[in-house]
């Protein structure tokens, strides 16, 4: 069975936990993990760009002039790309960027991805995470104590006012509910600070 070590906000030693393998001891899957954060990138996206084409741009379709005669490059109609207010060639339309990733491959991927981060000891996880204010500093402390020198990930079995309003000016820390963590945001950042009802919670969500 996996273990880690649990610290308080100190960056002290405290207890060992214990995990459970069917979500910390899973083999890396590298293919299946990239599947999932491609597909979970796409459907981030709006699609909504849309540009007109030459067709619906505004102006006559007739002939400016005759084909031969005025010395003039031959031109079929003032709605063409090359001229100005013309259409464009190939215009952009709006579109479903969306990929459909089955439920098991995303539970796999999860776990895959987390177990790869306690394997490379990126993982701590505190007995608890808590601030009596929302300021900078106070935050700051907790992260130079782990000497992380890295983009951190900060995961909260539930929402803390203070510790997200703390961490807003950190530039290479993001905080996440336990409940909306995903497989990209696990391997986007270098580091993980997990509280350890959060682990009790993956572990409960993925076993």
């Amino acid at each position: 069975m996996a273990t880690t070590k649990v610290y308080n906000t100190q960056a002290k030693e405290v207890e060992t936990l214990k995990l459970n393998d069917s979500v910390f001891g899973v083999e890396y899957n590298e293919p299946l993990i990239h599947q999932v954060v491609v597909a979970y990138l796409a459907n981030q996206r709006q699609g909504t760009k849309s540009t007109l084409s030459r067709s619906e741009v505004r102006g006559r379709a007739k002939k400016p002039w005759r084909q031969k005669g005025t010395g003039n490059a031959r031109q079929g109609s003032r709605r063409s790309p090359q001229w100005i207010k013309g259409g464009l060639a190939f215009a952009v339309k709006p579109r479903d960027f969306s990929q459909k990733v089955n439920k098991t491959a995303r539970r796999s991927a999860f776990c895959s991805a987390i177990s790869a981060k306690l394997a490379q000891n990126d993982i701590y996880v505190v007995d608890e995470l808590k601030l009596d204010t929302h300021k900078t500093k106070d935050m700051k402390s907790i992260i130079d104590n782990f000497k992380f020198g890295k983009s951190v990930l900060v995961v909260l079995d539930e929402p803390n006012e203070n510790v997200q309003m703390a961490s807003a000016n950190l530039p290479n820390v993001e905080v996440v509910n336990c409940n909306l963590l995903n497989t990209y945001e696990i391997v986007s950042k270098d580091k993980l600070l997990i509280t350890k009802k959060a682990i009790k919670s993956i572990e409960e969500a993925y076993k």
